[in-house]
């Protein structure tokens, strides 16, 4: 599992810092956010593997955030692990029952933590592990998160990636920019609408080698459409 990425969502920073020292330790990658909204915006740069959450922190509680990513389909497949020092068997149902994939209580050891993580991620395959999504002469390999077009290799960040996966599974359907953040971003990330614009430029340049950023129509006063069919 080392090289896998984790982000850390803990409003303590000596907690914070700890994990995160420790996770890199054994060969993780680390994000870390001191809460959901910081989270959110660390989401929206980069998809981690999986999600440590802290279930006690201030304005959006980590039982409220693990609810909110559930419920975005962008994000529903992360797997999630909770962090809480509420050890109670009634917390631990309320925690497992928002969809998250493990419960961890304060005090723990890294190597308990590191087994639980590993257990989780051997478990977990976002997007079944032979998924293919074929379109318009392009090919995405979910599990592998690889992008193909006519045999040529195309190298996405994070977001556009998310981006050519959210248009290639609904073609030929025209979606505004705002519909595109909550797929993309997810609901309740505060990000400007012209940010998608933005991607939408960096996926067009890397599709236009293999003749493909075509494949992309901007629909006047609306948003954007992904279509094989010449607008």
């Amino acid at each position: 599992m080392r090289g896998k990425t984790i982000l850390v969502v803990e409003d303590e920073k000596p907690i914070r810092d700890l994990l995160r020292f420790s996770l890199e330790r054994e060969g993780f990658q680390v994000d870390a956010a001191e809460d959901a909204a910081a989270a959110r915006l660390a989401l929206a740069e980069h998809r981690p593997d999986l999600v440590l959450i802290d279930w006690m922190m201030p304005v959006t509680s980590g039982l409220e955030f693990a609810r909110e990513l559930k419920a975005a389909a962008t994000f529903a497949d992360i797997p999630l692990i909770m962090l809480t020092a509420r050890g109670e068997e009634g917390d631990k149902v309320k925690g497992l029952n928002t969809g998250c994939d493990d419960y961890v209580t304060k005090p723990f050891s890294t190597a308990e933590l590191v087994a639980r993580i590993s257990a989780v991620l051997r478990r977990t395959v976002p997007g079944g592990s032979d998924e293919r999504i074929e379109f318009g002469g392009i090919e995405i390999n979910v599990a592998a998160q690889r992008v193909e077009a006519n045999g040529q290799s195309i190298n996405l960040g994070p977001t556009e990636y998310r981006l050519l996966h959210f248009f290639t599974s609904h073609p030929e359907r025209v979606y505004s920019r705002e519909q595109l953040l909550d797929r993309i971003w997810g609901q309740n990330v505060y990000i400007e609408e012209r940010t998608v614009d933005v991607h939408i430029r960096r996926l067009r340049k890397a599709l236009a080698p293999a003749g493909k950023d075509n494949l992309i129509q901007t629909v006047r006063g609306t948003g954007y459409r992904f279509s094989a069919t010449p607008s």
